[in-house]
């Protein structure tokens, strides 16, 4: 088979439904030197590459801090040939524009390239962020006299942000396309998929599999709601059916992760059908755990995290619960949970480990109070934390 593409917004290319992520098959997550890379890791990029080009995922993203990612595949790309791929990295901004330009430099030295399709601002999560990129003289500029010199083609942003901010990036029509969180479990940033489509900019859904709920290790009870279909698929799927939505990441760490993928992409025509039923079941599971009050209510008056003794990041830790309560999404939640005060601006605020301890609970209550739910709140989060309490999780920094 060949995978099929869509037209990637205002960029005009022609980009495959599935996209070659780059954060998987690497060596490491330190940028190694070239002498510490392994000719067997090196093959398996290889394998990996050379299966990509075969079924027509000609679009390849990787990033300046995925380790080796660069390195190892700008070695690989005069060798596995493809006449229409697409090469995108990603560069976070930086206060200092000369700091931002000198890493774009290394990435283009990484990949060996003299042109890239496509430079994403890696990492627009916080407004000084959006500040370094789009002031006089700041990352954009860089970026844009990049473009002029016929270096790079069209330039986009990926971010973790809150939703506001992600609308004011869309809304300052700098940017051809968007690299987002949206998938069946998280689906916040549906109004930011409506404001790109309407600036006609590109949309590339990030980490559908991990960040989707640890697809590739479902839990039981999702596999059998989602039956017949694995959840990769039901997610593919459910992330391709939606209006606005281009290409979906496939973080391949060898070429046999492909094969669910391209299951998916071959049942596209039957998603009206498939679809619906096992929607059905995962709503009905979610409503007979949870409970109707609460699904309608359990996010109504919870401050953010800034605003939380401790910074308690509640919102996160209550769609966590649901998850967990809903479809026993417990490895996934463990990992979230442990990133919790672990991840920066990747993902802020802390998990429930403070609450009974450097937090009280007459704290806590005393910003709950436009919660209908206060009175149970803590002793939800205590459960929570019993539940996925643990080693903490570390982010790496700039990773998706």
């Amino acid at each position: 088979m060949s995978v099929p593409t869509r037209r990637f917004g205002r960029t005009g290319l022609a980009m495959p439904v599935l996209s070659l992520g780059g954060m998987r098959y690497q060596q490491s997550w330190s940028d190694l030197p070239a002498d510490q890379i392994t000719a067997a890791s090196q093959q398996q990029v290889r394998a990996t590459l050379q299966r990509a080009v075969a079924v027509g995922m000609h679009h390849i993203e990787t990033a300046r801090h995925y380790g080796t990612s660069e390195r190892q595949l700008g070695w690989l790309l005069p060798e596995v040939p493809d006449a229409q791929r697409l090469l995108q990295t990603k560069v976070p901004p930086n206060p200092d524009p000369a700091v931002f330009e000198a890493e774009l430099e290394r990435s283009f030295e990484r990949l060996g390239a003299q042109h890239l399709h496509l430079l994403a601002i890696h990492g627009l999560n916080l407004p000084e962020h959006l500040e370094q990129t789009l002031r006089p003289g700041g990352c954009l500029e860089v970026a844009r006299r990049w473009q002029q010199q016929g270096r790079i083609g069209s330039i986009g942003f990926s971010t973790h942000a809150p939703l506001p901010l992600i609308l004011e990036a869309i809304e300052s029509d700098a940017f051809d396309y968007i690299n987002l969180h949206w998938y069946f479990i998280r689906q916040q940033n549906g109004p930011a998929i409506e404001a790109a489509r309407a600036h006609d900019m590109g949309l590339f859904v990030i980490s559908p599999t991990d960040k989707g709920g640890h697809l590739h290790s479902p839990s039981p009870r999702l596999s059998e709601l989602c039956a017949p279909l694995h959840p990769i698929v039901f997610n593919d799927l459910f992330c391709l059916s939606a209006a606005g939505i281009h290409t979906i990441s496939v973080g391949a760490a060898g070429p046999a992760d492909l094969d669910l993928h391209l299951e998916a992409v071959a049942l596209l025509p039957e998603a009206p059908r498939l679809l619906p039923p096992i929607l059905e079941r995962l709503e009905n599971a979610r409503a007979e755990t949870l409970g109707a009050a609460w699904l309608k209510s359990w996010p109504l008056g919870l401050p953010e995290w800034p605003d939380t003794p401790g910074g308690i990041n509640l919102p996160v830790l209550l769609w966590l619960h649901n998850l967990l309560e809903a479809w026993d999404l417990e490895s996934y939640g463990r990992a979230r949970y442990g990133l919790l005060g672990q991840g920066d601006h990747w993902f802020p605020g802390a998990n429930a480990d403070g609450l009974d301890h450097s937090v009280s609970e007459d704290e806590l209550l005393a910003v709950l109070g436009g919660s209908p739910w206060a009175e149970q709140i803590p002793d939800l989060l205590r459960r929570l934390r019993q539940r996925l309490g643990g080693s903490p999780s570390q982010r790496l920094i700039t990773a998706d």
